[in-house]
């Protein structure tokens, strides 16, 4: 086992106002090492045909924080557990982000967080959203490595998947300007990547696509009534759909250097689908009832419609009954989402939705190779009643066959995201694989990697790698394959 000569200064665990923050305790406490380690105890077996790298982000405080600490504040950290010929590597490491650099150099905090005004801080993103991007939000793999992503709209950083080196910023051989949001699309069967980028000003949105080769083949503007903090899109095989959600930015709160949303009942949800490579003016808007939507699950084309499932959250602002800004923050991360599927005619325009589950259930994914394609399989974490977000369970949806299966962690054990990771050589869109999450025990303050049979979620985890350090709770998760590795191993 190895440590970087790098150590972080003790996190305080309070807001300033006689408030003990649970973001900064227990389960979310920063860990302050970066270490290799090798060679990792495992309980049950690693599948022999279970061959890539899961990697996992998160907000990881490096410097005690200035002012009231939000859980989105902290500085990305990866933690990647390797598995190869039933072997597993743990490795940790924090995201050169250019503001994590400027902290370093300075030994300390240099920016406040996003429950501060954020005059004074240094720099933000290319839209004078001064706040600190620290790329803490997604993984996505693209073109043999990992983008690192930020969930206000921020610079995408590439790293290795392998090493965990942050490659730098990428700017995609030079062509991309401005940011990209927290979850541009991977289209696998095409190597092209579909993004957006939003702003306070005109224009509001901007989407485009990264080509094959790598460079920006396309971008263009799309009008919007005004502001809005969109966080996901979807793709099909032919169109990109963006989103017009009534979540909006307090614009007097704003002129005041504060950051603060407001839910507006009063304005429909809006849905735009346009050609992949189309220009805004060829943009199509279906509206349907107000919500936030923060991920989606997937989208296809099936006869004149396209399908889109999502993650559908009805109450997107903080609680009335929520008074301080601690318990605003709370209430603000505590999830309430379902499954929800809507339905684009493109011949009629109709919007028809419909809830397809009741259970709150978030942070979806499917088999990486059939984004944008119909998949039968899809996958969430299971959100636990308690005052803070935690994952207690996942879920497996069978679309062709309506049915649900799911798995507890049990008492005090806390788990993530939890993408598809297919056993090598298996076919696509079947659940011929495994579901790949951190578990964190909080009675134990043990952390392990559980591997679960995708065809049978409810046996429980069939390896569970135990790991050499804690693993705070974070935020996105991706499997990269052993296949898509060796760019990886021969940088």
């Amino acid at each position: 086992m190895a440590s970087t000569s790098e150590q972080p200064v003790l996190v305080a665990a309070a807001t300033g106002e006689s408030e003990v923050n649970p973001y900064l305790m227990g389960v979310y406490a920063p860990v302050g090492e970066e270490i290799d380690a090798s060679d990792l105890e495992v309980i049950g077996e690693i599948p022999a045909d279970l061959n890539g790298v899961y990697l996992r982000n998160g907000p990881n405080p490096r410097f005690e924080p200035e002012g009231r600490y939000h859980w989105f504040d902290g500085d990305g950290m990866i933690h990647a557990v390797h598995l190869e010929n039933g072997k597993a590597r743990y490795r940790n490491r924090w995201i050169r982000t250019k503001a994590f650099e400027a902290e370093s150099a300075a030994g300390k905090a240099l920016w406040k967080g996003v429950m501060e005004s954020p005059k004074g801080n240094p720099f933000g993103n290319t839209h004078g959203l001064n706040v600190k991007d620290s790329a803490n939000t997604d993984l996505i793999f693209h073109r043999g490595k990992v983008l690192s992503t930020w969930y206000l709209c921020g610079t995408p950083y590439s790293v290795d998947p392998l090493s965990l080196e942050t490659l730098g910023a990428e700017d995609f051989l030079g062509t991309l300007v401005g940011d990209m949001m927290a979850h541009p699309k991977a289209d696998e069967r095409t190597g092209e990547l579909f993004w957006f980028d939003y702003g306070p000003r005109p224009p509001y949105l901007r989407y485009g696509v990264i080509g094959a080769d790598g460079k920006v083949a396309s971008t263009t503007e799309i009008e919007l009534p005004g502001p809005r903090l969109p966080h996901d899109m979807a793709i099909t095989e032919n169109y990109a759909i963006l989103m017009d959600l009534p979540l909006v930015q307090d614009m007097e709160a704003a002129r005041n250097g504060r950051h603060k949303l407001l839910f507006d009942r009063s304005l429909p949800s809006r849905f735009g689908v346009l050609p992949r490579y189309g220009n805004g003016s060829q943009i199509r808007w279906f509206e349907a009832s107000p919500c936030y939507i923060y991920h989606v699950v997937n989208s296809w084309e099936q006869g004149e419609e396209i399908v889109l499932d999502v993650c559908r959250v009805q109450r997107p602002q903080p609680r009335a009954d929520a008074h301080t800004p601690l318990a605003k923050m709370l209430s603000y991360l505590r999830l309430d989402a379902s499954l929800h599927r809507y339905r684009f005619n493109l011949r009629t325009g109709q919007c028809l939705e419909n809830q397809l589950d009741d259970d709150n259930t978030e942070f979806p994914s499917v088999d990486s190779r059939v984004v944008g394609g119909r998949n039968r399989f899809s996958y969430a974490v299971h959100i636990s009643p308690d005052s803070t977000l935690k994952f207690d369970g996942l879920v497996c949806y069978d679309n062709r066959a309506g049915v649900k299966t799911e798995h507890r962690f049990g008492p005090g054990r806390w788990g993530g995201e939890a993408p598809f990771a297919p056993r090598d050589g298996a076919a696509a869109d079947s659940d011929d694989g495994y579901l790949v999450t951190f578990v964190q025990d909080e009675r134990e303050g043990r952390s392990e990697l559980d591997v679960f049979d995708a065809a049978d979620l409810a046996a429980g985890p069939v390896a569970r790698v135990l790991l050499p350090q804690r693993v705070p709770l974070g935020f996105h998760a991706t499997w990269v394959r052993a296949d898509q590795l060796e760019p990886s191993r021969t940088r």
